[in-house]
């Protein structure tokens, strides 16, 4: 396959986008939850939303301090230069950007960078290959934040177990790393029993967790209240002016104050915006403030106690728990750092059923694990592939500060992503004058920018890591992308169009049998192969032939009024378009009981589907792109059976085979 990678649909859940609404020339106001509803919903929020952020002070400040350390030796104006680019961080990118002003760029309530993509494809009305580029690149560089997460956070936590006096000489390097992967692997195993009964609990312990980091926070500051002044933006801007290149290692490290943002925007549509907005601002933001003068208060009391001589490599937030309180800090922060991992984890869950329903992926088997929460659902191929790549960072990188290089890469990518796709939906689906877009989105993008360039620093210390799966999972987009681009356009070819084709039929009727025949398509503009090749090889037609086709909107979800359409097409034929939304999950049966309400009864004990089973078959040819032809083969191979993707019986199904030349 050659040529440029264009957004296309899997043929059998193609997405047709719809014009642009009235309703985007300003951003949604969202309905006020009642209060119980709101209190709820922020509590719920502060474990599945902000268990990233939350669990940040484990390792973020220890990491931009070391940065900052002179042969062991640290100075008064590092620390405080540290602590005012931590607190500036979270002011600036989360704060600002993200609580006030993207979570207004929301497509019908959902959020996400794949949910933006689709805002401004339906802002622009067409597909473009910057979108697509833009979206894929944001949603593979997710899938590095989803893998090292898990690994930074509970290894983080395990190690407090170091600082513990008795244990400490006990604690080595083999334990940390089997106790973490035991911890690790556990959670990963669970993933297929769902989450619905212990999440309760994730909201009530983060509470807990963030309570706990701010009163040790609190504990410090009076030993050394000149940290106070580190809120003043001035010593971040004197600490990055005076320290050059190293300034610039420690503003990347400095960012992983911020990981986990991202969670705020694409968990929008879980819990809605006021419930995030308001856990942000009166508990998560004070909190983390809290802690990170505490750690800078408890740094400057060190080095002044050492008097200007090395203080060594200190793990800043357990060290300065009070001992007694260590261990079950320590259990508390394993806690809340697997509460964080399952976070990220379900995140990869919805980011990969998103770009399912968008044609980005081949489909997968998605199972639900709940029967009352629709976002609760399983994917045994991501899961696995999670877990081997949370070993291997583990196995490969030994410890949290050695990850940390390469944590912020991926965060940063895909926030710049983010921002790019908020200034399309902001000029052309908000009606923003252009120069009025570009102020807005300028200074969020230069910050942006400045923490991506940080960030390449450390590419030949693990950064490149997320760049190279990232890079790896955007080949995989851009292969089967540009793949069923090529099948859909081949059998549009090869096929006749269904209005020339059924006078035709209707003209030299074959046998008819009693009964229902469903064909499935995803172009049902053309006869479906499976008609072609049941007619060609069996030589009959069912009493009633149904042309069924299921479409993917470029919005979240679809409204149950608008969920079937019925078109009669003569005597012996109708067209049925079943229509989903990117964060819906397809089920052809159910969806078929509401055609009962259009005339159409389908009585499932007497109906066959008709599926259209393609073999792809590689051309001869040779050249620089071989490679993706046999990508896009193995995909197609490995893709999800349509039968158990659309939740259709087995029992009623007949597949009619072709081979696809690519």
């Amino acid at each position: 396959m050659t040529g440029e990678a264009k957004l296309a649909a899997d043929p059998k859940t193609s997405p047709a986008p719809a014009p642009p609404s009235a309703t985007q020339n300003a951003p949604a106001a969202p309905h006020a939850p009642a209060p119980n509803a709101f209190w709820a919903m922020a509590l719920g929020s502060a474990g599945v939303v902000f268990g990233d952020i939350g669990t940040s002070p484990l390792y973020a400040f220890k990491l931009a301090l070391a940065q900052a350390t002179d042969k062991g030796v640290v100075h008064v104006d590092a620390v405080m230069g540290v602590v005012s680019l931590a607190l500036w961080a979270l002011f600036l990118v989360v704060t600002v950007k993200y609580v006030l002003f993207l979570m207004r760029a929301d497509n019908r309530g959902e959020g996400g960078v794949l949910s933006l993509m689709a805002l401004a494809q339906e802002a622009i009305g067409r597909r473009t290959l910057v979108l697509f580029a833009l979206g894929g690149a944001g949603a593979a560089l997710f899938y590095g934040d989803a893998v090292i997460t898990p690994a930074i956070s509970v290894l983080s936590a395990v190690e407090g177990l170091k600082t513990v006096p008795v244990m400490g000489p006990m604690v080595t390097l083999s334990w940390v790393l089997i106790l973490s992967l035991v911890i690790l692997i556990g959670l990963f195993m669970v993933q297929s029993r769902g989450t619905a009964k212990v999440a309760v609990f994730f909201g009530p312990i983060c509470v807990v967790w963030f309570a706990a980091i701010a009163g040790i926070g609190l504990m410090h500051m009076p030993h050394d209240p000149e940290v106070l002044l580190a809120i003043s933006p001035s010593y971040a801007v004197v600490f990055l002016a005076h320290h050059g290149v190293v300034g610039l290692f420690v503003l990347g490290s400095v960012f992983l104050t911020v990981t986990g943002a991202e969670a705020l925007y694409a968990d929008m549509g879980h819990f809605g915006r006021w419930p995030i907005q308001a856990a942000w601002l009166f508990l998560v933001l004070p909190c983390l403030v809290l802690n990170y003068l505490g750690q800078g208060a408890f740094a400057l009391q060190t080095i002044r106690a050492a008097h200007g001589g090395a203080v060594g490599d200190v793990d800043w937030f357990f060290q300065m728990t009070p001992a007694l309180l260590r261990v079950p800090m320590v259990i508390l922060a394993t806690a809340a750092t697997v509460i964080a991992s399952q976070a990220v984890i379900t995140g990869a869950y919805s980011l990969t059923n998103q770009a399912m329903q968008l044609g980005l992926l081949p489909r997968m088997v998605v199972r639900r694990t709940s029967e009352t929460q629709a976002g609760q659902i399983y994917l045994p191929q991501i899961n696995t592939m999670l877990l081997i790549g949370v070993i291997v960072l583990i196995a490969v990188f030994k410890s949290s500060d050695s990850l940390g290089n390469a944590y912020g890469l991926a965060v940063t990518g895909t926030m710049a992503v983010t921002t790019s796709l908020a200034f399309i939906v902001v000029y052309r689906g908000w009606k923003w004058p252009l120069l009025g877009a570009a102020a807005m989105i300028s200074p969020l993008l230069t910050l942006d920018m400045v923490f991506l360039g940080a960030n390449a620093l450390k590419l030949l210390h693990g950064a490149a890591l997320p760049l190279i799966l990232g890079a790896a999972l955007f080949g995989v987009m851009a292969t089967w992308v540009r793949g069923t681009d090529i099948v859909n356009a081949k059998l549009q070819r090869d096929t006749p169009l269904l209005d020339d084709f059924l006078p035709l039929l209707a003209a030299r009727p074959p046998h008819r049998v009693a009964g229902t025949a469903i064909y499935l398509t995803g172009d049902p503009t053309h006869a479906p192969g499976a008609l072609l090749h049941n007619l060609k090889h069996n030589k009959v037609l069912h009493e009633r032939n149904v042309i069924l086709n299921v479409e993917t909107l470029e919005t979240p979800r679809v409204d149950e009024a608008e969920r079937v359409k019925v078109t009669p097409l003569n005597d012996d034929f109708m067209r049925v378009t079943i229509k989903y939304g990117f964060m819906e999950t397809p089920n052809v049966p159910k969806a078929l009981i509401a055609c009962r309400k259009q005339g159409l009864g389908i009585d499932m004990m007497s109906t066959s589907f008709f599926l259209g089973r393609k073999t792809m078959v590689s051309t001869a040819k040779g050249g620089v792109w071989r490679w993706r032809d046999r990508l896009f083969l193995i995909l197609s191979k490995n893709a999800a059976n349509p039968t158990e993707f659309f939740h259709i019986p087995p029992g009623r199904v007949l597949e009619m085979g072709a081979q696809v030349t690519v």
